[in-house]
């Protein structure tokens, strides 16, 4: 797109001790109204897009399962210091979003119906739970927020310990660039060619998907007529094209082809995400909440 203009990737969270990103255009961030209606469910293409990186990386799903063991810990801790802590349960798994749900622009007509190219607000039980910690921390006292601090610090070396090294900046890195590369190869530009005639017949002229997320005219606080054409049109001739499924079969060759040149680096990422969510599901289980907590 460049990537980096728009779509933040949340990469080996707790291994790097925070969410790898970039930025995103006006037209991505949801504003008041937009965070106010529903989402729609994730369509089945959004559901079954994977990649090989998936293997190496946290999903939102299981970022949120690693959150929830952290909570624990960070209230063992503070219950060490003499203070109360309340956990937050975590929403359902299915209440997330699918990993790849924006990777390649709007690619579900419900969503374009709705929300044009603005980025969607996250789903009702997702969004309460992450308001739920906000609010947490603003109502504490400061010696509350400061010894929550130290023990959250305390709860994530727990979360990472284990023997193998893994290189999470060089995972943040090979991400982007594999995903600049994907657009240059072959049959993606051919698509792309495809996919722009067919915005032309739309009324519409983008070189590639990613203009038409990136225009200009869309970085607003509201989601005009205007976009939301736009935005379906741009569904429209991804369906006619199958853009979507040749972008994610480049993508998914030039992933497999950097696991195969770095036959150390892969495999200590992959141990240390299988260690990291093991840990937080032994924690879990192991962590019966109290009456007050359920």
């Amino acid at each position: 797109m460049p990537i980096r203009r728009w779509r933040t990737i949340s990469v080996l969270v707790f291994l790097a001790g925070a969410a790898s990103g970039c930025a995103e255009t006006q037209a991505d961030a949801p504003s008041k109204h937009l965070r106010e209606v529903a989402v729609p469910e994730p369509g089945r293409q959004a559901r079954q897009l994977t990649l090989p990186f998936d293997a190496y990386n946290f999903s939102p799903a299981e970022v949120i399962t690693l959150e929830v063991a952290e909570d624990l810990l960070v209230r063992d801790c503070m219950r060490g210091l003499g203070l109360d802590w309340r956990t937050l349960p975590g929403p359902a798994e299915s209440e997330s979003a699918p990993p790849h749900r924006r990777r390649y622009g709007v690619i579900e007509s419900e969503m374009a119906d709705v929300f044009g190219y603005h980025l969607p607000p996250d789903r009702p039980a997702v969004a309460a739970h992450k308001a739920n910690h906000r609010v947490r921390m603003e109502a504490a006292p400061p010696k509350v927020r400061d010894a929550a601090k130290r023990c959250r610090d305390q709860a994530r070396a727990r979360m990472v310990t284990g023997p193998a090294k893994a290189d999470a900046a060089f995972f943040n890195e090979i991400i982007f660039t594999t995903f600049d590369a994907s657009q240059r190869d072959g049959k993606v530009t051919r698509v792309f060619r495809a996919w722009s005639e067919c915005m032309v017949g739309e009324g519409l002229r983008y070189p590639d998907p990613l203009s038409a997320v990136t225009d200009k005219r869309w970085a607003t606080g509201q989601t005009t007529a205007e976009e939301i054409r736009a935005a379906q049109a741009d569904v429209r001739c991804k369906e006619k094209t199958g853009l979507v499924s040749v972008w994610a079969a480049a993508e998914t060759r030039l992933q497999n082809d950097v696991i195969r040149a770095h036959p150390q680096r892969f495999p200590a990422l992959r141990a240390v995400k299988v260690k990291q969510l093991e840990t937080a599901r032994r924690i879990i289980a192991q962590s019966p909440r109290s009456d007050s907590e359920q």
